[in-house]
Order: C-alpha cells, then sequence, then structure tokens
C-alpha cells in the first residue's frame, strides 16, 4: 500500500511539471555551456508589406528603390526591432529603401538578370542616414546592452566591430549607393541558403569563408556575379554588402531622414 501511495505521489508530480509546461524536466543543468550558432531569419516568410506614406521630399538624384524594382522584398531591418542593436535605429521613419539614381538604375539590370534564373531580391538596407551610424557609434560604447548578442555577435566583442571592419563610423551606405541584399527564390519567395544570416558578425559572414558548404558557396557566387556584372564591388567580410564602383557621391555623406 506504501508503494502504491508513493507512487502516487511521483505520477502527480510528473503531472504538474508537464502542466507547468515540462521546466522542471527539461531545465538545463548548473553550469551547462551553450554554443551560439547563426540562426536563420526569416527563411522561408516573404516580408509584409504594409502599406506606407512616402514623404516623396528626398534630395536630387535619389529615389525610392520599390518604384524602380517593384518585384523586389524589402525587408528594412533597422526599421525593427530585428537588428543588432534591438531597437529602430535613428533615422529610419519608415521600412523604405533609398538609392541613388544611378545605383537603382544598375540594380535594376541586377534584378532582371537574376529573374531570369528564378531568383528575386531582398533588400535589407540602402542608403542609409549619418544619424545612424551615430547612434551605432553609441550603441558600440554601451558594454552593458548585449541583448543581441546570441543573435548576432555571439563570439565577439561589440567595441570591437569597427575594428574588425563589421561597421563603420563612415558608411559607404551614407553615400547612397551601397546596398546590404540577398535573393529569394522567384517561385515561392523563400531565402536562398547562404550559410550565415543577414548581419551576422563574425568569419562564417566572410564571402570565401571555409565554414560553409560548396552550395552556400554557390549562392553567394550567383549574387556576388551579377552584382559585379552590373558594377558593384563585393566587400570581403560581409557576403551581403556591395557598392557600385562609379557611385555619384563618392565623398559626399548624406544625413535625410528614410521617410
Amino acid at each position: 500500500m506504501k508503494k502504491l501511495h508513493m507512487a502516487g505521489r511521483r505520477l502527480a508530480l510528473i503531472s504538474c511539471a508537464l502542466i507547468l509546461g515540462g521546466t522542471m524536466l527539461l531545465a538545463p543543468k548548473a553550469g551547462a555551456r551553450f554554443t551560439a550558432i547563426p540562426q536563420i531569419q526569416n527563411t522561408s516568410a516573404v516580408p509584409a508589406q504594409s502599406p506606407v506614406v512616402k514623404k516623396n521630399n528626398l534630395p536630387g538624384g535619389f529615389v525610392y528603390l520599390d518604384e524602380v524594382i517593384p518585384s523586389a522584398q524589402y525587408e528594412i531591418r533597422y526599421y525593427s526591432e530585428n537588428n543588432f542593436t534591438g531597437t529602430r535605429v535613428d533615422g529610419y521613419k519608415a521600412p523604405l529603401a533609398i538609392f541613388s539614381r544611378t545605383a537603382a538604375a544598375a540594380l535594376k539590370k541586377v534584378s532582371e538578370d537574376l529573374e531570369q534564373k528564378g531568383y528575386i531580391l531582398r533588400i535589407y538596407d540602402a542608403y542609409r542616414p549619418q544619424q545612424a551610424v551615430n547612434h551605432f557609434v553609441r550603441w558600440s560604447q554601451d558594454a552593458g546592452d548585449l541583448k543581441m548578442k546570441a543573435q548576432y555577435y555571439p563570439k565577439l566583442d561589440k567595441r570591437n566591430l569597427f575594428k574588425l571592419g563589421f561597421i563603420a563610423k563612415k558608411s559607404g551606405h551614407s553615400r547612397g549607393s551601397t546596398i546590404d541584399l540577398t535573393l529569394a527564390q522567384k517561385s515561392t519567395g523563400k531565402l536562398v541558403d547562404m550559410g550565415s544570416p543577414y548581419d551576422f558578425f563574425g568569419e562564417i559572414s566572410y564571402y570565401n569563408t571555409n565554414l560553409i558548404s560548396s552550395t552556400q558557396h554557390a549562392n553567394r557566387k550567383i549574387l556576388k556575379d551579377a552584382m559585379t556584372k552590373q558594377g558593384f564591388k563585393p566587400y570581403a567580410k560581409e557576403w551581403w554588402h556591395f557598392t557600385l564602383i562609379k557611385e555619384p557621391y563618392p565623398k559626399q555623406y548624406f544625413n535625410f531622414k528614410v521617410e
């Protein structure tokens, strides 16, 4: 009888743990260590496109990219909280991609070439105001703000991101002809596997890294070849980052808001 009573108590305790979500049964051991690995973000979901009222007050020589390349997907990360700062970045008043007219014309040719091969572009960032870059500087100096470390820079000290070349105090994006982008399947909208997520700071994001598969590297090459064909220069440490070689404002850094 005593054994039946003890068995009943054990069963009751197990049932209680399951009702509470299994936390008692699945809790990690004290001192357990986990290796942070890049998470593929929004691989299958097509970014939701909410109606945006544009200010239509751009400086001469700049355009809204969605009006030039309507077939592309637009997921403007710095307008959202899903970026390495964990908050909307200064200067991003709308989820829009703005680009110099010259660079936009070249990117349209890239898009047309890739569509013939079954791909469309997903654009994460284009023109970036200087005030956004200043925001990055302030963020890097706040040693206590580590809420996005596991997702974006698990093995790095955020204070070294400038020294390592992942972000800069003067960004080519602020000149209006640098873009961050990737590929998606035209038929499904699903992201092409590039081996590491956008804006992941680490060696796996280097174009020539040996940490990815041959298929993933081949996918990066499809993007790189299409961009270089139309006059864009890649950045070796970020497979998603390209600058128009013959950019129209090579020495001018803009600060108007994305709106």
